[in-house]
């Protein structure tokens, strides 16, 4: 009998070499629960990759696309082409903007919307006049998706290096740091600089908080100096931080706004971009002979997607789900407190949103730099599911998550700390 070969699958952000023969299959989902092939049940305190926030298994979303896909299964937005359920999906999304009267973008996610926000920032600044606008300035630990501008942007060093000489014109600076922004945009020149793209809170990077005032700052900076303030909201919006896009919990109003997971609940693809008016104005002109955007997804505004993501707002609506990311927020530092001051953790952040960090201790990961690996096997062995990030874990249960499982979180954290000194 042959040898069996290996799965050609290939991961992101795996080793290969590590995951074959040693898969976590996944093979159902229910709630805030999800099941692997051997039967075990564990709690998603990831919500998949940040963006289960309806749990898993709602049948009303399940309606909606079955419903559509017998409609109409598929078809583009290029050119004058609409479909009913992107038309109402655009209409509710720019009800919802923090800034009135936003035109809204659509794609397959959220690095589509990245790319889609650094070009729309550039042409915005080709069409007033000031073509020499083209600069990008992002933050030291930012995450913002692994397209071409998107990794140019990355401020997790490991995520842009090996791939050749970056685009041109971009630039990091302390994520923590109102004053370096304005510092690094008059270093290159207000009169080159384009966009500054801000996570409320860093996500893939650590789970960082912004120190009080931030967003205001760098907000109004932006405005001073007349860059455009790029929200990356992927991570932080549709109730994560508990409001509608995340940076409508500060009074600052963005010029673009990118998002997607959880506007399907991470059911479909789809991608989000806001564009205040603005900035979409010279695009918009009222008559033909407009400039025309040459630039767009295949599947940007597909139906069935746009069903999905209409049915993820009604149910949004329906059972008052996005302020749950405000309230629950000291519930879930509060399940994570055993891990303030236990010897293998550093620091535990926590308090802004349903979503935290817990980062390992410095000397634990110098002696062992696979312990955020191995804490994460540990979890799994207890039930529950958590990001593994390059310092320690984050933790982004689904917005339906109970009390019963924040403390099934408590009560398992501590314990698979403890394992990570023993072995």
């Amino acid at each position: 009998m042959p040898d069996q070969q290996p799965n050609p699958l290939w991961h992101p952000f795996a080793d290969m070499g590590a995951v074959d023969g040693n898969r976590f299959v996944v093979t159902r989902g229910e709630g805030s629960y999800v099941w692997d092939d051997a039967g075990r049940r564990y709690f998603d305190a990831s919500a998949s990759l940040w963006y289960s926030n309806l749990g898993h298994g709602r049948p009303e979303i399940t309606r909606a696309v079955t419903e559509q896909l017998e409609k109409l299964d598929a078809y583009n937005l290029f050119g004058g082409v609409a479909n009913e359920p992107a038309l109402k999906l655009a209409s509710r999304l720019s009800e919802l903007a923090p800034v009135p009267g936003s035109k809204v973008f659509l794609g397959s996610g959220g690095g589509d919307m990245v790319d889609t926000a650094v070009k729309i920032a550039r042409s915005y600044f080709v069409h007033t006049g000031r073509p020499d606008k083209t600069h990008v300035i992002s933050r030291t630990q930012g995450y913002h998706g692994t397209h071409g501008f998107g990794t140019a942007a990355a401020g997790i060093p490991v995520n842009a290096e090996g791939w050749g000489p970056p685009a041109a014109d971009f630039s990091q600076v302390p994520y923590d740091n109102a004053a370096a922004l304005e510092g690094e945009i008059l270093r290159v020149g207000p009169e080159r600089v384009a966009a500054f793209f801000c996570e409320p809170v860093i996500g893939a990077g650590g789970v960082l908080l912004p120190p009080d005032g931030y967003i205001e700052e760098v907000a109004a900076i932006c405005r001073k100096h007349e860059v455009l303030f790029v929200a990356d909201c992927v991570i932080c919006a549709w109730g994560r931080l508990g409001t509608w896009y995340g940076i409508d919990r500060w009074s600052v109003q963005p010029d673009l706004v990118t998002t997607a997971k959880g506007v399907t609940s991470g059911t479909i693809p789809l991608g989000v971009l806001l564009v205040a008016p603005h900035v979409a104005e010279p695009f918009f002109t009222g008559r033909p002979g407009a400039p025309i955007l040459r630039h767009g997804a295949t599947y940007a505004g597909h139906p069935v997607a746009c069903a999905a993501a209409n049915a993820t707002l009604d149910i949004y609506e329906r059972d008052d789900i996005i302020p749950r990311g405000k309230a629950l927020e000291k519930p879930l530092a509060d399940a994570l407190s055993g891990a303030v001051g236990h010897p293998a953790v550093a620091e535990v952040r926590a308090g802004l949103g349903f979503l935290a960090a817990v980062e390992l201790a410095p000397d634990l990961l110098a002696a062992d730099p696979g312990a955020p690996g191995r804490l994460h096997k540990f979890l799994l062995e207890e039930g529950v599911i958590v990001r593994s990030l390059g310092k320690g874990m984050a933790v982004s249960p689904p917005l339906v998550a109970e009390e019963a499982e924040l403390d099934l979180l408590a009560a398992a954290v501590p314990r698979a700390l403890d394992r990570l000194l023993k072995n």
